[in-house]
């Protein structure tokens, strides 16, 4: 009987014992941390939406009330040994069954949470995370936004933004993203930004706004410097130097650009104390010593030169002045294109006694940072050839900035994590402490380019350019990250089981750009549009035959490689025809197209595999990646054509002209295929080139789509057909 009543009470009490290890198990995750601090709530709103997909509820403990009983404790502690991470670093590690996330500042503890909750969605426990401590690669990591108003370019390609960029729920997204993939500075570019920020107290006429209208912008930056500040982000205004405002012309009698009177440098060093006052979430200032220092012909007149000591007093007298009679310190940066000497850039840094290390970014590769990452020229002075008198003798006071632009992709998607690597690891040194990432022909905010249609399932640019900013931001921040993250990108985005294949096709499809970019040498913004295979250089003209923006088989013979391993296809062939040999670490024409091949079959077998998929916007990002696969092809079958008709030209073998005109034929229809993948998905979009006047604003400006040069590859058919023998006539 007492045993019947003893198995009886177990039974009975069974239930109760497995719910009590129910709720055990599902009991709340308590993460104790500072929640005062923007920047690590930011980081905590990951982590807690990592938690709860993984099926766990998660309790909010603020660190100053017993965070002794805490699962995972936050803490932000005093620099000062050997055993912290650095500014913007993290470490992990368990004591006493609790994960502790510690960090020097706030922005290395909203990573350290960003970290953890990556790793939970990668299918780990917080429990079993490995230890490590993390510091940035590169202090500065930022990402270059133009703004459509007061723009450097014109015309529909800039003006077609202007409604999103005063949307701040835009930049609330694109803020977002630059914390979650590690950037920390945002800098905004335009011609004047200051009239735009306050009505200057002597110089009320610098603007026409409103008091409402100026209110209505005052609370629009302040809100934007707050949410980056909130995110752990700089923000910087960039402008471009002596420029005032088209009120400010007007109502004082001088020129809106290049005017170094005394009332416009009065004006320029006013109003820069007065933004940085107004403004106290703005952490930098730049400068460009550049167009509006009477370096160019301006409406068909040519100003007098200024010198670089010109450039640099003038800087001095206005930037540099505005900012050390504001009541706090910003952030000064410099911009080296076309200052054209270090010394006297050095002399002014000097004399400003800044207490902050002043940024120099410097262009690499000029406006084509997608090439090769070795560093064939820069944009210092009109020449290009890089100065090493810009970090020789290591400045004391300054480190550089490799500006990475963007000039060659603006529509299909990218991703290269090797290259990124590559350069980060050819281009770090003791005066390197950063990078900027950006474009000046495309604001990466309304997107303009794809149809409307039930797959567009992101909302501004930059979101279906998603993997770009990752790649970068991640890399900066970390070179050792390893590409199982990325592959985890696409997988939790497609609920793929696994990303890899994804991975592996984009990255083999972004070779292309960067393969024309290194083989096609090219300097400023419009003489190459890789993704278009366009080289403007001026409105509807080549840079060499004068017909067509289009790359023609003739300029891609004749052109030079940017890539000094790269050998042209003009001199690829004058050294088989001599009988030479190619010397070593050179690369000819043809092994870069069978390098493009391999890329192309890659891309093509791994979207084979994923075709699949029912996800209508994964479905739209493999239509990306057939069309670089035929770009590639076209890319290598052109190649080849060139190889074969300019060796028909100084042989007057017949069977290599008709060998030309085959390959041709085979790339007319990759471009078709080419055509036909993109006209499923993107509109004929504008696309600025040139220098576009102010009274001629959309003159210049071309709409572009892959069908529309249809006819030019189909003259460099009739090219090959009606070419001549060299010296014949």
């Amino acid at each position: 009987m007492h045993y019947v009543v003893f198995w009886l009470c177990i039974l009975i009490s069974f239930p109760q014992y497995v719910s009590a290890q129910t709720r055990e198990t599902k009991s709340a995750i308590g993460i104790a941390f500072d929640t005062t601090s923007k920047p690590i709530r930011f980081g905590i709103t990951h982590l807690e939406k990592a938690l709860q997909k993984a099926g766990q509820s998660v309790k909010v403990i603020p660190l100053s009330v017993n965070a002794a009983t805490a699962n995972i404790s936050i803490r932000v502690l005093a620099d000062g040994t050997g055993s912290t991470p650095g500014k913007e670093g993290y470490q992990l590690r368990y004591q006493n069954n609790t994960l502790l996330i510690t960090a020097v500042d706030a922005t290395g503890a909203m990573y350290g949470a960003m970290d953890v909750a990556e790793q939970i969605r990668m299918g780990k426990s917080w429990k079993t995370l490995t230890s490590k401590k993390v510091n940035p690669h590169f202090t500065v990591r930022a990402l270059k936004v133009n703004l459509p108003w007061s723009s450097y370019r014109s015309g529909p390609a800039m003006e077609v933004h202007k409604d999103v960029c005063r949307d701040l729920s835009y930049w609330q997204r694109m803020l977002d993203q630059m914390a979650e993939n590690r950037f920390n500075v945002l800098s905004l570019w335009n011609i004047h930004p200051f009239s735009f920020m306050v009505k200057p107290t002597n110089f009320p006429e610098a603007n026409s706004f409103s008091t409402k209208e100026m209110a209505d912008w005052k609370q629009f930056w302040t809100s934007l410097f707050r949410m980056a500040k909130e995110r752990g982000i700089e923000p910087y205004i960039v402008n471009w130097n002596i420029a005032v405002s088209p009120e400010f012309a007007k109502h004082y009698g001088v020129k809106e650009r290049n005017d170094t009177s005394a009332v416009v440098k009065r004006y320029t060093r006013e109003v820069v104390t007065q933004v940085i006052n107004e403004y106290p979430d703005l952490a930098g200032i730049g400068i460009t010593l550049a167009d509006w220092m009477s370096n160019f012909k301006a409406e068909g007149a040519t100003l007098p030169d200024m010198t670089p000591k010109d450039r640099e007093d003038w800087l001095e007298e206005t930037i540099i002045a505005g900012i050390k009679a504001a009541n706090r310190p910003v952030k000064l940066l410099h911009r080296s294109v076309l200052s054209a000497d270090p010394g006297e850039m050095r002399r002014v840094i000097n004399n400003a006694h800044l207490p902050d290390t002043t940024l120099v970014e410097i262009k690499f590769n000029w406006s084509h940072g997608h090439s090769t990452p070795v560093l064939a020229l820069t944009h210092d002075s009109h020449s290009g050839k890089r100065d090493d008198g810009y970090w020789n003798p290591l400045p004391a006071n300054y480190r550089v900035q490799w500006m990475i632009r963007n000039e060659d992709f603006f529509i299909l998607r990218w991703g290269q994590p090797d290259f990124i690597r590559r350069h980060i690891a050819q281009n770090t040194a003791s005066y390197v402490n950063g990078y900027f990432v950006g474009s000046e022909g495309y604001i990466p905010a309304k997107d303009y380019s794809h149809v409307d249609n039930a797959h567009r399932t992101w909302t501004y640019a930059f979101e279906k350019q998603w993997l770009f900013y990752e790649l970068w931001g991640r890399l900066l921040y970390d070179p050792t990250t390893p590409d199982a993250v990325f592959e985890a990108s696409f997988a939790h985005r497609y609920g793929l089981k696994s990303g890899k294949l994804m991975l592996e096709a984009t990255a083999a499809a972004s070779q292309m750009p960067l393969r024309l970019a290194s083989f096609y040498g090219s300097t400023w913004d419009y003489t190459l549009y890789s993704e278009g295979f366009l080289a403007p250089f001026s409105a509807s003209k080549g840079f060499q035959d004068d017909v067509s923006s289009f790359i023609s088989v003739n300029e891609l013979i004749a052109h030079s490689p940017l890539d000094p391993t790269y050998v042209s296809i003009k001199d690829y062939v004058d050294l088989i025809q001599a009988k030479k040999t190619l010397s070593a670490g050179k690369v000819s024409p043809v092994t870069l197209a069978d390098w493009l091949d391999a890329d192309s079959k890659t891309i093509l077998t791994h979207v084979q595999q994923l075709r699949s998929t029912t996800n209508a916007t994964l479905i739209c990002e493999l239509a990306d990646l057939e069309t670089w696969a035929y770009l590639s092809r076209y890319f290598a079958d052109k190649l080849r054509a060139g190889v074969s008709l300019q060796t028909y030209r100084l042989s007057q073998d017949r069977s290599q002209q008709q060998q030309a005109i085959a390959l041709l034929n085979n790339c007319l229809n990759h471009w078709r295929k080419v055509s036909e993948l993109t006209a499923s998905h993107y509109h004929e979009v504008p696309y600025v080139d040139g220098y576009v006047s102010k009274e001629n604003a959309y003159k210049d400006a071309q709409y572009f789509s892959w069908t529309k040069f249809l006819p030019q590859v189909e003259r460099d058919i009739k090219l090959a057909e009606q070419s001549n023998v060299i010296g014949e006539k």
